[in-house]
């Protein structure tokens, strides 16, 4: 099997670059006639012209463009690999970019930072918290924690656990609008949105019996913790992430409805960009919290 001519490949991306072969040579160090040799070298074993040369001008022939793309692919993924076979030979350093909900970004992630930053001293990240869905590709992220049902996409996505969600109300509301025994009779009451988790609310109960209900009420919000205190004065019934609840669970302020109807979890996502290729600062980072939070 004949290897291919990574070299001429190179050369040639080199080329297609600066539309020159002068400028090609002068940016990777080597002759221009080297340069020159090489395209040609190329051109042969593939059997067409990769380029219309004049006098004055330089240009890619229509067989050229696509495999000038190929070939700043093949350069991209061969510098990937030589920083991934460096990072690994010293200990990690450099920025690492990541992105997690708000909520929970603050009471799970954080700690979890501030721990791995105190074990990576070179280490470096910009931790961004929103609840809206970012781009992580557009935006530059190394790593996104998402909380949701993920769509197909390019990215590489790792399911690190499910969320539990529960039905709350304050005392004082069932007091006063009293207590549901069944999930259709929610649409008779006050319910309070949490518009990250979208769609009707859907139950699961006895006999494997499947209920939908649409959420409608006094206040929707992309916070969960904006729907707390509302929760808490009595204004309505919230589904909303464990996390979310906390203290407010466990100390009574609200206390949970419907018990033998579960609402489903939703899964904790590990995103990252489409590459394999990652340097050693985010294949650490990402090794430490699929661990930390995969429970």
């Amino acid at each position: 099997m004949r290897l291919p001519d990574l070299e001429a490949w190179a050369i040639f991306a080199a080329v297609a670059e600066h539309r020159s072969f002068s400028g090609a040579a002068d940016a990777i160090g080597l002759s221009k006639a080297t340069v020159s040799k090489a395209v040609s070298r190329l051109e042969a074993q593939l059997g067409q012209s990769l380029f219309h040369r004049t006098s004055r001008r330089l240009a890619l022939t229509e067989a050229g463009r696509p495999l000038a793309e190929r070939a700043a692919r093949m350069v991209a993924e061969a510098r990937g690999a030589e920083e991934l076979a460096h990072d690994a030979a010293a200990a990690p350093v450099g920025r690492v970019r990541l992105a997690a909900p708000a909520s929970f970004g603050i009471r799970n992630v954080a700690p979890l930072v501030a721990e791995f930053l105190a074990a990576h001293p070179g280490i470096e990240i910009e931790l961004h918290l929103s609840d809206a869905r970012v781009d992580i590709v557009a935006e530059g992220f190394d790593v996104a924690l998402r909380i949701a049902d993920l769509p197909d996409s390019s990215l590489r996505a790792r399911r690190l656990c499910t969320v539990a969600a529960h039905l709350v109300a304050a005392p004082s509301y069932l007091a006063a609008h009293g207590t549901p025994t069944h999930p259709a009779q929610l649409g008779e009451h006050r319910l309070l949105g949490y518009t990250n988790i979208t769609g009707p609310w859907r139950f699961r109960g006895p006999g494997g019996a499947d209920v939908s209900v649409k959420a409608e009420g006094p206040l929707s919000a992309n916070s969960g913790d904006a729907l707390v205190a509302a929760l808490v004065a009595g204004l309505g019934i919230a589904r909303l992430p464990a996390f979310i609840l906390g203290d407010t669970l466990t100390s009574g302020k609200v206390v949970p409805i419907l018990p033998e109807w579960t609402p489903p979890g939703v899964a904790l996502h590990l995103l990252t960009p489409p590459s394999a290729l990652r340097p050693a600062r985010v294949e650490a980072l990402i090794a430490f919290l699929a661990e930390r939070l995969r429970d």
